[in-house]
């Protein structure tokens, strides 16, 4: 019953209009009612203790500097650079595409960002190119969620608060599945744009290729110290985002000297826009992770689950088939909050490791930015695209057919998540 009324109270307020961070606070007061402990007291305390905590500093800081990063010059670097290695082959610029969303992913952790980024400069020179605009608003929207998968990666930093798991294993085991995404989204691509007749861009020379390379190595040079910074226990993740800060700021400023001081205020506003929003759901998540806990929903959840207890495998497909329905109608944030202290004591008590079973649920959220109706990155590809929704998902269901391949994957073999934690953890 306690399960019922969580949902029901949830879903019901979603319906209506509310926002997610409101019908959290709602539902909770609903099982706070349900099980006569309702107090305003705990309600203030658990809002507070949400958003009071150190590794969620990391967020804002790492939103900052994705929003530094676009406005300091690094995006069109990172595609001048993409173009001199493979703007001459045939589909060039969507392979620029995918190699400009793996190294935009290195920086900013966020997919809207980092398809918004993308396709204002992408979706219209391949349009110009002769390309597809439905075709080439799916690839930009395919490629963009990868951005969440690689770190550094704003969803691992919430899933690691909310379920107390390390986040910068976590950041460890993103970096293979978000390489094979991007392997995956350019097989597709060059399946896909083989018989296409479409302007392709001469040949860079070995000079013209060095020079891209040198100005984007600032850009380049980012993902490394963050990875190996964090690898080698010289800072934290937290510590990690104020580090990017800086980093952009100096590049913005110093190397490329495209950040001005009212572009700074413009990008500090929209990063505290963001930040808020984020800020304010995790600490309602935290209401209703407090109350799930006392009603011992999870436990329902174990009996209704029971059948695929055993079985491991069987177990992570029926959960992540149950989130990607979840995430036709939800966004990756809230998700994640809602769903990640129900699930948690199902998943270790079946003996699965937290950090892999972290990856994928994150990467199962991800795949949810590309289903209707929702869809956030769908609409935001949509947008820059200038495109509609029934053109977009004609061009972007090949690459939803990669994600969940490269999803049966991960389930089957653990290893490709597991393998490298261990190497990179050493």
């Amino acid at each position: 019953m306690t399960l019922t009324i969580f949902v029901g109270s949830l879903l019901a307020a979603m319906a209506i209009g509310v926002p997610i961070a409101f019908a959290l606070l709602l539902s909770g007061i609903a099982l706070m009612f349900y099980l006569d402990v309702f107090d305003t007291q705990i309600i203030a305390q658990n809002l507070i203790s949400g958003a009071d905590n150190f590794p969620l500093m990391a967020i804002p800081f790492f939103i900052l500097a994705g929003e530094l990063m676009n406005r300091g010059g690094i995006s069109n670097r990172i595609v001048a650079f993409a173009l001199a290695l493979v703007g001459h082959l045939r589909g060039g610029l969507g392979y620029v595409a995918v190699i400009g969303s793996v190294l935009f992913a290195g920086l900013s952790g966020s997919a809207v960002a980092d398809t918004a980024a993308l396709g204002a400069i992408l979706i219209p020179m391949m349009v110009k190119a002769g390309y597809d605009r439905n075709s080439s608003s799916g690839l930009i929207a395919g490629s963009g969620i990868i951005a969440p998968v690689i770190p550094p990666s704003i969803p691992m930093i919430i899933f690691g608060v909310t379920a107390n798991v390390s986040i910068t294993k976590l950041f460890m085991g993103g970096i293979v599945p978000g390489l094979l995404m991007g392997i995956g989204i350019a097989i597709a691509w060059w399946m896909l744009s083989r018989k296409t007749k479409v302007e392709v861009l001469p040949r860079k020379s070995m000079k013209e290729i060095f020079k891209t390379t040198l100005q984007a190595f600032w850009a380049l040079l980012l993902p490394v110290i963050i990875i190996v910074g964090m690898r080698g226990g010289i800072f934290t993740p937290t510590e990690a985002a104020v580090v990017a800060v800086f980093y952009a700021l100096f590049v913005g400023f110093v190397i490329y000297r495209e950040l001005t001081i009212s572009a700074l205020i413009e990008v500090l506003v929209a990063s505290a826009k963001t930040t808020s929003t984020v800020m304010f759901l995790a600490a309602a998540a935290m209401v209703s992770a407090w109350l799930i806990t006392i009603a011992n929903i999870p436990a329902d959840l174990v009996h209704l689950l029971s059948p695929f207890m055993e079985n491991q495998t069987l177990l992570l497909l029926v959960i992540m088939a149950l989130v990607l329905l979840i995430g036709t109608a939800m966004d990756l944030t809230p998700t994640l909050l809602i769903l990640t202290p129900v699930i948690m004591p199902i998943v270790l008590q079946a003996g699965i490791d937290p950090v892999y079973f972290g990856i994928l649920f994150i990467f199962t959220n991800c795949i949810g930015l590309l289903t209707p109706p929702v869809g956030t990155v769908l609409n935001v590809a949509c947008s820059v695209g200038k495109t509609d929704m029934q053109g977009i998902l004609k061009g972007v269901w090949p690459y939803l057919i990669v994600h969940l391949v490269i999803l049966l994957l991960l389930i089957v073999f653990p290893s490709i998540i597991t393998a490298p934690i261990a190497f990179l953890s050493r």
